[in-house]
């Protein structure tokens, strides 16, 4: 590809980029230091070999033909369900998932890079299908295939990182031109499926005496009871529209599928889900429910954050990473140590950095004339977007704890990675312009 000079490139993104990324190496590096001074971790020297080499990558990516990206993104993505369905089977298990597919001695999490793999696929499918996008086998297609890897993702089991298959499908989707009621549709279900499968739990916790009409969407035998209910009305419906066209039968279909498909989707999360997986969606609601059990992990982040005050502890010098009272603090919190540590300014420089990325990105895509950027695109901001709202919300107690990582500042190669590809096609994309 070729380019006039290193301003070619969206600077801005790039700065941000590189300021993030020693932001994560200079906080992986205080979370490995004790309260006696101690460096009990080398973390944060993997974490420059990743940067180094992801840079690297970040270089191929922005100088090759994303056309080239698009011709593989079949065999791209069949690779990566392959090698998942392998960490499946042989992969080491970290932290009750087994995510973890051990290569020369490293350990790269597939699960990253099928973000990208689902966006490159979707994409070219989308664009491919423009024609006919509005069509009910379009979008079941597409959503079979943003929802492979997610299913896979889920029995690992990691909960935090299959849900983020779901915006980057939600938005190359609805940017592709896919009918706004198949979305709706997938909305609402998804809220009635989270409402039911946690609502035991809830009850039990937050109900006081009697769970009375409660009791309704508790019992599994009322549930069965009701979607059958529903599925007959559903039957009635569909006949009422095959033989009269009616308008509003089709819509007593719509939601009456929804319905049913929230509530036996309630039940397969109370099947599939674990108790500790429940529990990090009830203590998110009030985290003194088990203040030492998974309430653990927010009720300490807040603490972190909050003790940060204006402008922090100053660096190095903060109590619950030293004292080593976070969790994960080296990839899910890294926020909370740099929060206390650098305070409120520190967090709105973060923020910042990673505003202008989206920012950049978005004016980056509407000035992009090809859909199959343009698609890309849109599912590497919602990408950036769903990460930064999830983290940073969990570490300040505004999000459930999902163990998603923070781009660019949690320890980890795979996410670094995946992170600088994406950031490598939006300013090849920019590149682009003038080529065309």
């Amino acid at each position: 590809m070729k380019f006039k000079s290193f301003f070619s490139f969206d600077i801005s993104v790039i700065l941000s980029t590189f300021m993030l990324m020693t932001f994560g190496i200079l906080f992986i590096y205080s979370s490995g230091i004790t309260s006696t001074g101690q460096n009990v971790s080398h973390e944060y020297i993997m974490q420059i070999v990743w940067v180094i080499t992801g840079l690297g990558i970040f270089l191929g990516v922005v100088f090759s033909e994303i056309n080239f990206f698009r011709r593989w993104s079949m065999q791209f993505y069949l690779i990566i369900i392959a090698t998942m369905i392998a960490t499946l089977l042989f992969g080491r298990k970290v932290n009750g998932s087994r995510s973890w597919l051990g290569i020369f001695g490293f350990g790269i999490q597939p699960s990253e890079f099928a973000k990208i793999a689902i966006m490159l696929m979707l994409s070219d499918y989308f664009d491919k299908h423009s024609k006919n996008i509005d069509t009910f086998r379009v979008f079941v297609t597409g959503l079979i295939i943003a929802g492979i890897p997610m299913m896979l993702t889920l029995a690992q089991p990691d909960m935090g990182t299959s849900l983020v298959f779901i915006p980057i499908f939600a938005a190359i989707a609805y940017v592709a031109g896919v009918r706004k009621r198949y979305l709706l549709f997938l909305l609402f279900s998804g809220i009635i499926m989270v409402v039911i499968g946690v609502l035991p739990a809830w009850a039990k916790f937050f109900v006081k005496g009697d769970p009375g009409f409660y009791q309704v969407l508790i019992s599994p035998d009322i549930l069965y009871m009701l979607i059958g209910a529903v599925f007959l009305v559903l039957i009635i419906s569909l006949l009422g529209f095959l033989s009269t066209k009616k308008g509003y039968f089709y819509w007593i279909i719509y939601t009456a599928s929804i319905v049913i498909s929230g509530f036996a989707g309630g039940i397969g999360v109370r099947l599939v889900l674990k108790e500790y997986q429940i529990m990090r969606l009830i203590v998110f609601l009030n985290p003194y429910i088990d203040p030492k059990g998974t309430g653990w992990n927010i009720i300490q982040s807040i603490t972190a954050v909050g003790s940060g005050g204006l402008w922090g502890r100053g660096f190095l010098h903060g109590t619950q990473s030293h004292y080593r009272f976070l969790p994960q603090q080296s990839t899910d919190f890294i926020f909370s140590i740099l929060a206390e540590e650098w305070g409120f300014a520190g967090s709105i420089l973060v923020l910042t950095a990673f505003s202008i990325i989206l920012v950049r990105s978005l004016l980056i895509l509407s000035k992009s004339k090809d859909p199959f950027h343009v698609l890309l695109g849109s599912g590497i901001v919602a990408m950036f977007f769903f990460h930064v709202i999830i983290n940073i919300g969990m570490a300040i107690g505004i999000m459930p704890i999902t163990g998603i990582p923070l781009f660019f500042l949690s320890y980890g190669g795979s996410s670094l990675w995946t992170g600088l590809i994406a950031i490598g096609f939006l300013e090849n994309i920019y590149i682009k312009r003038f080529t065309i």
